[in-house]
């Protein structure tokens, strides 16, 4: 087995969650991640915490705190982006864009110099935008790698 930057051990349970973030629309929850990485192989919920703080201070992946608090988390390799959370089925997505465009250094009104940024919108995805009734689905949707927009 090979070493990571932290001097553990690879694991297949670790490579089976790196796998499932890296194929993620969008930052996961600590539940969503224990779903996705057990239907790849059989994994406990403590080692999917145990994983998630060692990737943490490895810097293989960074927390993204939601404005109502929740923390989930993605690969740390990503660059800026924004995000999207459905209302409705609470899936949070990458976005492509920036529909900020504010790159470091730009002066807004006030006088303040901007250094960065994280924007969280909120509506309905297309999924459920599509579908009819109200039933609350809370698996995370796979999609195309992401595609980010760098400042």
């Amino acid at each position: 087995m090979k070493a990571t930057s932290l001097g553990q051990r690879q694991t297949r349970q670790r490579d089976a969650i790196l796998q499932v973030m890296a194929e993620a629309n969008g930052p996961l929850s600590t539940p969503e991640i224990f779903a996705l990485a057990k239907k790849v192989i059989p994994v406990g919920i403590a080692t999917v915490y145990r994983t998630i703080n060692l990737l943490l201070s490895a810097k293989e992946i960074q927390s993204v705190i939601l404005p109502s608090g929740e923390t989930r988390y993605e690969s740390a390799n990503l660059g800026h982006h924004d995000h999207f959370q459905c209302r409705k089925c609470s899936h949070v997505y990458d976005l492509s864009v920036c529909p900020l465009h504010l790159a470091s250094g730009t002066i807004i009104p006030g006088g303040f110099v901007v250094e960065s940024h994280e924007m969280t919108l909120y509506g309905l995805c297309p999924d459920c935008m599509n579908t009819k009734g109200n039933g609350k689905t809370s698996s995370p949707k796979k999609s195309p790698k992401k595609h980010t927009h760098q400042h």
